[in-house]
């Protein structure tokens, strides 16, 4: 994994005004924390930030970190969380954890599903992604873009599993037995039966009906 310079200040007044004012001048509010160190709260320049984050390959970004004003020192951060606008995506805050080139770490990799499943193109069955990531160990510099997982042989029913990921130097500690995709029959939806029409009887019966009433005698009555 390539690692990528990142210029940073220190700030020394947080709080959520702050912050407003700093994304208005184009900056983003940052903090440096890990390994034993004080946490640095720092800003960032956005512009700078959201260059770095495209042109990383994968969602974990190794960062060489430069502050200025400090004397140079060796500052390896891996991007932990960026808190966006839920509304917008602004960048709101950056968090950079202090890390070893030399230490293993634990991260989040993204699952990729590759081909289109013989389930789904020859019986119309529909591809079910379950699992979108999976938590690996491994150096900083190992750490894999994605993980590919082909589900081109899938058949209705089939499904593939932790245990079906290939990598070569991450150690995958996520559960093995959980699913990651599924193959499942095609939705049938039940044809909706029209109410039953009530069939109204015919006048000429009403009427028969209620002349042949009529014509009873009444119960208890007198008798020619």
């Amino acid at each position: 994994m390539a690692i990528v310079s990142l210029e940073a200040a220190r700030r020394a007044d947080v709080g959520k005004g702050v912050a407003r004012k700093l994304r208005a001048g184009g900056r983003v509010p940052a903090v440096y924390y890990g390994r034993g160190e004080d946490s640095i709260p720092l800003t960032i320049s956005l512009k700078e930030l959201e260059s770095v984050i495209h042109s990383a390959e994968g969602s974990n970004v190794i960062v060489d970190l430069k502050v200025s004003g400090d004397k140079p020192k060796d500052r390896k951060a891996l991007i932990r969380e960026i808190q966006r606008d839920p509304v917008a995506g602004l960048i709101l805050h950056l968090d950079l954890q202090h890390i070893s080139l030399t230490e293993r770490i634990t991260v989040q990799v993204p699952i990729v599903l590759l081909g289109t499943p013989i389930g789904v193109k020859d019986a119309g069955g529909i591809l079910e992604h379950l699992l979108r990531e999976v938590e690996v160990e491994c150096l900083p510099t190992e750490i894999p873009s994605k993980l590919e997982v082909d589900v081109s042989g899938l058949a209705i029913g089939d499904s593939l599993h932790v245990s079906d990921i290939k990598t070569e130097r991450a150690e995958i500690k996520t559960e093995m037995d959980r699913a990651i995709a599924a193959v499942v029959p095609p939705t049938i939806l039940e044809e909706v039966k029209p109410a039953e029409e009530v069939v109204e009887a015919e006048p000429e019966l009403i009427a028969k009906e209620k002349k042949d009433e009529a014509a009873e005698p009444e119960e208890g009555g007198k008798q020619g």
